[in-house]
């Protein structure tokens, strides 16, 4: 891991940009005296680790004494994506345009997205834990499909925290069943790109004897902000 940039922001919290051999990634941490705990944060759909949304909720989780962290996994932010990637973003904005079904462009898109991202984000976890700022646990919050595959084979996930999308891979589908850790799932109510039902059969699925569910009315960017203090005081009960 190398960094390449380091700026103390007005809050306190300390925002330094790396590299990880071609991954490029932003790490947040607090003023802390010891170790943190971690919480990896991912959008989903190719968006960039520099989205607003993204750094806003970074920046909020960090002063509450966390360590936050995200990637531009393959595909996402300006990483090159292939041909076929952008055909199928092409034809899913298409299709939901008009109306049609669109279960298996998204199952094109999005099943080969996770399994390339969750490699990078696993070798940006180890990298991350050795530093001697961070000392884990480690939390997800973030682009639901790839949080259900890490929480689900990767065992330095202690809790998750994910925005709730009915349009999720058919093997991420199967593999909440497996999930076991403490869940916080956030569901807009009024997502006009994600089918409500299938977001409930989701909830219904995960396999934790601890989750929860929060509803809110709204579109799919509508998630409220007192939502992100809700979602840092669960990584508080079991980050700590």
């Amino acid at each position: 891991m190398r960094f390449t940039s380091e700026l103390r922001l007005d809050d306190g919290v300390l925002e330094r940009e790396f590299l990880l051999g071609e991954i490029p990634g932003t790490l947040w941490t607090p003023e802390s005296a010891a170790p943190v705990p971690l919480i990896l944060t991912a959008h989903n759909n190719g968006l960039p680790k520099s989205d607003g949304r993204l750094v806003a909720r970074a920046r909020i989780s960090a002063t509450y004494g966390h360590a936050v962290a995200t990637i531009d996994a393959a595909g996402c932010g300006d990483r090159p994506r292939s041909a076929a990637d952008e055909q199928a973003r092409a034809d899913l904005r298409r299709a939901m345009r008009d109306g049609e079904p669109v279960d298996e462009i998204f199952e094109s898109l999005v099943g080969p997205m996770v399994e390339k991202a969750v490699p990078e984000w696993r070798t940006a976890l180890d990298a991350l834990l050795a530093l001697p700022e961070i000392g884990g646990p480690v939390g997800y919050s973030g682009w639901t499909a790839l949080g259900i595959r890490l929480a689900a084979t990767e065992p330095r996930i202690a809790a998750a925290c994910c925005f709730a999308g009915g349009y999720v891979p058919r093997a991420q589908r199967e593999e909440a069943r497996r999930v076991t850790v403490p869940l916080l799932l956030l569901l807009q109510w009024d997502d006009e790109g994600n089918p409500r039902q299938r977001a409930l059969d989701l909830f219904d699925a995960f396999g934790s004897r601890e989750k929860t569910l929060h509803a809110n009315l709204g579109g799919h960017t509508g998630t409220p902000w007192f939502e992100l203090d809700d979602g840092n005081r669960f990584f508080g009960r079991h980050l700590r």
